[in-house]
């Protein structure tokens, strides 16, 4: 009896925010063992204070996970896969704590019907912050297990243990019972009264174990499957007519002419206009028959004002940090520096842009989207249907990169609404040209630095203000007695009035752009002190963690002590994000005639804490060094007003293979028994390195990025 007070609780725990009858819930999964966990209370508690930023994040959320009648085990999880290897890495530390094989694992990820919610897949969070739960899950599950075998072998459960998958007497190995055994035919919900305990680093036999991508055979083959291969029969291919601007408003339309071709459906709902087919092409071709007048809004920004503009719109700074006494500083400083940097708005281009595809049956529709936030999802296309949230089920397949672009789910409610007016599946699938114009980009920003150095060479103060990029990365690590550090417009999306277009958050928002203009300035010190910028560095640290990743980076690279500028072309910078220290290390080559750059080779060190997945990881380090290498160089929006001129990447340009450089990774041993975020903190320092480094080659130093050839070539005359 206590037993099934246990598990109707349980039930009744999930009803609320799963509105599945306890009949339909077990159909769903099948047979085999559920069991439900909540989050270990040590972790709500460090959740509270860290993860701000995801403020809705639950403190009582339940994760699922079920033991098949087959012995395979699935793992629900809210989170999306879309490059990041968390498909791998989530799978390795179930694995772990259930004492079973990694091939045993399957994982779901990002159905709304089916996983825990979660607010999204962003800022480096799902390792340091799902893991932990993961891991709890996979712990409790066991102990379920062991009292399972326990009851079906009449054996006390300290005489049992788990290995691969079973149940075995420790005395007699084979009295023993699998997992697949002790799921067969039952269906089981039961909580524990008592918090399960995880493994310790000793214990590890997959943490830790470099393990190749889960997904890697898929995406070589073409076999991965994205929202845009998801096909019925009667689906219709829709093109939406667009204005020529933002902020940029309808008056007149003629789709008459769109009309006389065969086949084709007209919506239209407000501003929403739309040509439907069963082909494409067809469709793309009606569209262009569509006549329509819009008023634009006069154009007064650009790129080459929008600085000026961001400036006199700017509310004044909050200070998010400050030390000692600006006034005492400056007095005490024999040298001072200020210096203004600058970086203009940059897009996410992922090689997959956002689709959607909305099909109804009966009263509720069901989205297959390229999201990184499947919930998020869910509720705008509930509110823009005016339908109740249990009537919505979105769906995330293989996600084709995100980069913080794919929080926006524009896509997902056109699909969604035009599904719904015409009657049948809709896939909305933008161009490229429709990626670039509905982008939120990563924010023009603004850095102003005034400091000092000591007569000693130590850093005497530290005035610090970041315009409209935020907080991330803006606080110094460096030993500064006197400092302040200033944030106007935290967030990336600006005040009223200042951005032309919609902004977001880009890859470690705010830190590429706070490292690249503290980093500089830092090696601007260092050049005026005669001193070497590493041995600068180190003499300014007391921190333990830069120091090792600047060391183990110097190490890897065969950092050699001089004077910049030296005409070697080297060049440093390290950062913090996501909880993980990161120093890099880059030589470049600078064509003096025409301003390009060719960077040589980098080294990139991170301490992380834990690593779940060093193949992974370094992957991930490699990914942002080539990511890192477009806003450093060549991305930047051309803009006038909210007339987008970069449509593709004939204008845009992103980095190809030709630029790579040699790239070395070092993780960090650091003995830290958590593991912290590793898919953004190598990109942050990408822009500071390179420029230092063509500062070390040339004797120029640049103040905006992205560092053009046009640039270089002018800050060298």
């Amino acid at each position: 009896m206590k037993e099934k007070q246990h598990d109707d609780l349980a039930f009744e725990a999930i009803a609320d925010r799963y509105p599945l009858s306890r009949r339909d819930f077990l159909k769903r999964l099948g047979g085999g063992i559920i069991v439900l966990w909540a989050m270990p209370a040590n972790l709500v508690s460090s959740l509270a204070a860290q993860e701000r930023m995801q403020r809705s994040y639950p403190t009582d959320f339940n994760a699922y996970l079920r033991i098949g009648e087959n012995g395979r085990v699935t793992c629900f999880s809210g989170k999306i896969e879309m490059g990041q290897g968390i498909i791998t890495s989530l799978a390795q530390e179930l694995a772990e704590e259930l004492e079973v094989s990694l091939d045993v694992i399957d994982m779901v990820m990002g159905d709304t019907d089916l996983c825990p919610w979660d607010r999204g897949t962003w800022g480096s969070l799902t390792t340091r912050f799902f893991g932990p739960a993961v891991r709890a899950a996979g712990a409790e599950a066991k102990a379920v297990l062991l009292e399972l075998a326990a009851e079906h072998l009449n054996i006390p459960p300290d005489r049992l243990i788990a290995k691969d998958g079973v149940v075995l007497e420790q005395a007699k190995p084979g009295n023993r019972v699998s997992y697949a055994q002790l799921a067969k035919g039952r269906k089981i919900a039961r909580q524990l009264p008592e918090k399960a305990i995880v493994k310790t680093a000793g214990d590890f036999k997959i943490i830790g174990k470099p393990v190749t991508r889960r997904d890697a055979l898929e995406k070589v083959t073409g076999k991965a499957q994205y929202a845009g291969d998801v096909q019925f029969p009667d689906l219709l291919y829709a093109r939406i007519l667009r204005p020529p601007a933002h902020g940029a408003k309808l008056i007149n339309v003629d789709t008459a002419p769109a009309q006389q071709i065969a086949g084709v459906q007209i919506i239209r709902e407000g501003d929403l206009v739309a040509v439907l087919h069963k082909y494409p092409d067809v469709a793309e071709n009606a569209l262009q028959k569509v006549k329509a007048e819009f008023d634009t809004p006069p154009a007064n920004v650009d790129e080459q004002n929008i600085f000026d503009h961001l400036l006199k719109v700017a509310p004044e700074g909050e200070i998010v940090a400050e030390g000692g006494n600006l006034a005492t500083g400056q007095k005490s400083a024999a040298a001072t520096f200020e210096a203004t940097y600058l970086n203009s708005y940059v897009a996410h281009v992922p090689m997959e842009p956002h689709t959607a595809v909305a099909k109804f049956e009966g009263d509720k529709i069901t989205v297959w989207a390229s999201t990184q936030s499947p919930f998020g999802a869910k509720d705008e296309i509930a509110q823009a249907l005016g339908v109740p949230e249990e009537k919505v089920r979105v769906i995330t397949p293989q996600v084709g990169g995100g980069f913080g672009g794919k929080s926006r789910n524009l896509q997902v409610v056109e699909a969604a609404r035009l599904a719904k007016l015409a009657g049948k599946p809709v896939q909305v699938a933008w161009t490229r040209a429709e990626e670039f114009f509905y982008d939120s980009f990563r924010p023009a920003a603004i850095v102003k630095i005034k400091s000092g150095l000591s007569d000693s060479g130590s850093i005497a103060f530290w005035d610090y203000h970041v315009y409209y990029a935020g907080d991330r990365g803006a606080q110094h690590f460096y030993d500064i007695p006197h400092h302040r550090t200033a944030v106007s417009a935290a967030s990336w999306r600006g005040v009223p009035g200042s951005h032309p277009f919609a902004t977001g958050a880009w890859r470690a928002p705010a830190n590429n752009t706070n490292t690249f203009a503290r980093e500089s300035q830092i090696d601007i010190m260092a050049a005026k002190a005669g001193s070497d910028p590493l041995a600068f560095r180190l003499k300014n640290l007391k921190n333990e963690k830069v120091q090792g990743v600047l060391k183990a980076a110097a190490e890897k690279f065969g950092w050699q002590p001089g004077k910049s500028p030296s005409g070697r072309g080297v060049g440093l910078a390290c950062g913090f994000d996501a909880g993980t220290w990161v120093a890099v290390m880059a030589e470049v080559e600078v064509n003096q005639d025409t301003g390009g750059v060719q960077v040589k080779r980098v080294v990139a060190a991170q301490d992380m804490g834990l690593v779940i997945n060093p193949a992974g990881a370094k992957i991930q380090m490699e990914g942002c060094v080539t990511m890192g290498l477009g806003y450093a160089l060549t991305e930047e929006l051309h803009f006038k007003g909210g007339q987008i001129f970069d449509l593709n990447f004939d204008t845009y340009q992103i980095p190809r293979f030709s630029w790579l450089p040699k790239i070395e990774t070092v993780l960090i041993d650091s003995k830290e028994p958590d593991p912290q975020g590793g898919g953004e903190p190598a990109i942050i320092c990408m822009g500071a390195v390179i420029a230092n480094a063509i500062f070390d080659a040339t004797g120029a130093r640049l103040f905006q990025l992205p560092m053009t050839p046009e640039r270089i070539k002018n800050a060298m005359s």
